[in-house]
Parts: C-alpha cells; structure tokens; sequence
C-alpha cells in the first residue's frame, strides 16, 4: 500500500485542509494518507481550539487514514525542530512521499532555494547575526538575511509562513536521507494567517477561530468553509465541554504561576533567555487579560508566537532540562486513530516500522510522552469543573479512534 504524509495541526479541520488531502492522495497515488498532527498545544503557542481526540475524529471522517501526535517537545518548537520530528515520524511510519501546502507551489523552486543558501551559507549566517544584532527577531532576521542575498524570481519567498514549513520539511527529510518523494500544493484562496474570509468556502483556520470566538460566534457562523464532520464536531464539542480553547481561559493558571515565581526559577523554563524572565515578571503585575499580558510583553526582539510558546512552556512548567533534545527525531509513533484502511495498512506494516507503536499511553514511560501527558492534563483545566474529568482521563481512557471507512 503506497502511503502520502502530511503534517498539520488542523485547528480546525476545514476545506482548504480537504482540498489538500485530496491533491496529495491523488498526486502520490497514494492508498493510504497519514498525517503528523500537533496535540493539544501548537507550535504558534496556542490551546487548540478543540482537544486532538476531536480534531483526530474530524480529520478521519474527512479523508485522513492515520493519525500520529507530534509530541509536545517537537510541537511546541521553532519550525526547523518540528519539522524534524514530524517528518521523523513519516519516515518511520513507512510514508513513500511527503505532500505540503505553500504559497509557492513549486517543489523545484525549494530544491533551488536549499542549494542557493547552501552556496552562500557563511554570508547568510553573518546577515542573520548583524540583523539579529540589530534587535531583530531571529524570523525577521533570516527573511532580511535572505532578501539582501538577492534571491532571483526562481526561489521561494521565505517570508510566507507555509513556504518556511515546507522549506524546514524538505532540509529535514535531506539531512535524515529519508526516502521520501516531496511535492507540494498550492494553498487555495487563504492565506495562513488571514483574519478575514476569503471566499464562499475556502478559509483559512485563523479567520475561522476569530468568527468562533466573537461575541456571538456559533458553529453554524463558519459552516461553509468546513466540512460536515467538522462543523458536527464543533456542535459535539461545544456541547459535550461547554468551551472552545482559547489563551484567555488559561491566563488565571498563567497569572497565577507567574506572581509565584522569582526570576531564577522562570529563567529555568525553556525559551526564556536573554533577561526575558525580568520583563515577563514585570508585564504580569500589570496585565487583566492575556492579551493585554502580550501586548505589554511583545517587542521587536521577540514574535508574538514566539512569546506564546514561552508562554505554553511557562504554564506547562517545561524547563530548559526536559526539553534539551540529544536528538532531533521522535522516539515513537503515538497512534491517535484510524479509519479501517488506516488498520489495514498498520496491520500490514507496522512490523516493519522503524520506531515502536504505542495505542496506550499508559504502554512507555519515555520522556516525550510524559511531557505530552503533563501538556494534556493542563489544557482540561480550561474545562468547566464538571467535565474536566473527561479530559483529563482521555489521555489514558481513550483508546485510538476507529472509523468506518
């Protein structure tokens, strides 16, 4: 059975995602499509709008086989970090190729962007430091770094957030040498981070979430740029929890860690460097929301998604020590669900898959996995009292979701 990758994070699921599984199945050929998805906490620094069990069972029921997590310690990362773990699983789970959404759309214009910064690899890094130097943020400086190269029109355009993703997919596959054929996808219509509605059924997940969370957002607000099975589950979820996740839910349990600690102690969570602990302690005192938290905090050194990850690991309570990485490739396949050709093809392959199958959390005691345990207890803290408990037994009561297919 031939099997296409993809990596996403699907918050949530909708029909440009739909459009994308369909040109990968169809331009890989492909029996089988599995996806690398992120768990409750996103690499932008975000709660998931709903918990990866719902959003596992959305993508299923709308054209994915397999689901593996992307563990916390890779999902949570600068994109080149995962990058590595998500095409890490890929490779491990079997995959013959690797399908990407981008603004470019050209698979050869990549494989001319890597070898023209390999060529100019030592001037690229000295731009990167003088711009960095300049009070830049590393994101900024390497798209500056980039532009003063002189890049001709055959190359990508490294300042769009899904053409930097699969840029980091293609140098990972290289430096693993994963047999893995790469194409790419034209992304329809959305932009990634558009606020706004693009067309009649294509948007992206961020104008989907702002119309969720507005002051009388419902389900049925966003119903033509989704699926059925995501606008159900939407209902289900809302239903079942009374919530979507968002960061002002969990800014009393970040407050709250935060006016308990002393720089020393914050210094030691990850990603917080350079002096960041004293400006956080200081922003916190005087911040009433998350948002007004981040707009005293964001300055032009650091993104705001990169403070929002500062932010997951803070509350989380992640230090330097858990997330220090020996290695830059997951250590297991974490099977989240599956459709009945998704089973078929596990049954078929997983004794030759290159790292252990786990459909139990309760199976390993690996460090990744304790940390994706930890992630998972406090995103259900955001539920109200009486169905917390749902969430926080999932993780070990909720068995791979299975659907017929």
């Amino acid at each position: 059975m031939n099997a296409v990758g993809v990596i996403v994070e699907y918050n949530p699921f909708h029909n440009g995602h739909a459009f994308h599984i369909e040109e990968a199945r169809k331009t890989a050929n492909a029996d089988v499509v599995i996806a690398v998805m992120s768990g409750n906490f996103l690499q932008r620094g975000e709660p998931a709008l709903v918990s990866k069990w719902k959003r596992t069972e959305m993508a299923l029921k709308a054209g994915v086989d397999i689901v593996f997590e992307l563990p916390y310690v890779f999902a949570t990362q600068q994109a080149n970090t995962f990058a590595s773990g998500a095409v890490s699983i890929l490779e491990a789970a079997g995959c013959h190729s690797l399908c990407f959404g981008s603004e470019s759309g050209s698979i050869n214009s990549f494989y001319k962007t890597i070898t023209f910064l390999q060529a100019h690899n030592e001037l690229y890094q000295q731009k990167i430091k003088y711009f960095i130097e300049k009070g830049n943020s590393y994101p900024k400086a390497t798209s500056l770094a980039y532009q003063t190269l002189s890049p001709d029109h055959d190359l990508i355009d490294l300042s769009k957030p899904n053409n930097i993703l699969g840029y980091q997919y293609i140098k990972a596959a290289n430096a693993m040498h994963a047999p893995l054929k790469i194409f790419t996808v034209t992304r329809k219509n959305a932009n990634y981070h558009d606020p706004h509605f693009a067309s009649d059924t294509i948007a992206s997940a961020t104008s989907i979430r702002k119309a969720l969370f507005s002051k009388d957002g419902h389900p049925e607000s966003v119903r033509q740029y989704v699926p059925d099975s995501t606008y159900n589950g939407l209902l289900e979820y809302k239903e079942q929890y009374g919530l979507f996740h968002d960061w002002e839910l969990y800014w009393p349990y970040l407050k709250f860690r935060l006016i308990q600690m002393n720089p020393e102690q914050l210094k030691n969570i990850y990603e917080v460097e350079e002096g960041l602990e004293y400006r956080i302690l200081s922003s916190v005192l005087q911040s009433e929301s998350f948002q007004q938290f981040m707009e005293k905090l964001k300055t032009k050194r650091y993104t705001w998604t990169r403070l929002q990850r500062t932010c997951v690991h803070i509350l989380t309570n992640t230090t330097k020590e858990e997330m220090f990485m020996k290695e830059d490739k997951a250590s297991y396949l974490r099977l989240l669900g599956m459709t009945t050709t998704g089973r078929e093809y596990l049954n078929k392959y997983k004794t030759d898959f290159s790292l252990p199958l786990i459909s139990k959390a309760s199976a390993t005691k690996h460090s990744q996995l304790l940390l994706d345990i930890k992630a998972s207890r406090i995103y259900a803290m955001a539920a109200p009292k009486s169905n917390q408990k749902k969430l926080l037994e999932s993780e070990f009561k909720q068995p791979p979701i299975i659907v017929a297919k």
